[in-house]
């Protein structure tokens, strides 16, 4: 077995060959997004330093920023306990990782406990999303 190989094996991808994948930032630790990779993705994530996902609604792989400009620069790869999840610990372009134009996809509260009783928006919009992709 190959040494390229028995890295990729470690991971227990699911059935249909994905990975969950969360991003997080280097420095502050704010978790930025959720995604997948499939094997192809994992590897040419190593190889080129940057995040590269797989998009499951359009079937193909995806470069972070390839649209937007707001690349992922890979500091640090992990693995869980269970070697089913894969931790990137990035570097993030513009500090823009949502495609609503906020720094996290988790800019949404649950204010159930002593708020209102819905979701609500805790974070900016930095960048009008209708500006990043054209």
């Amino acid at each position: 077995m190959s040494i390229k190989a028995k890295w990729l094996n470690k991971v227990k991808w699911d059935e249909y060959g994905l990975v969950p994948v969360i991003a997080q930032e280097v420095g502050s630790n704010d978790v930025l997004m959720f995604a997948w990779m499939n094997r192809d993705a994992l590897e040419r994530t190593v190889e080129s330093g940057e995040a590269v996902y797989w998009s499951r609604s359009r079937k193909k792989l995806w470069h972070k920023g390839e649209e937007s400009g707001h690349i992922q620069k890979v500091h640090e790869i992990r693995l869980d306990c269970d070697e089913d999840v894969v931790l990137l610990r990035v570097e993030q372009a513009g500090e823009i990782a949502c495609h609503t134009g906020r720094h996290s996809c988790f800019f949404q509260k649950f204010e159930g406990v002593v708020g209102d009783g819905d979701w609500n928006s805790v974070d900016p919009v930095l960048v009008d999303p209708a500006t990043i992709y054209k």
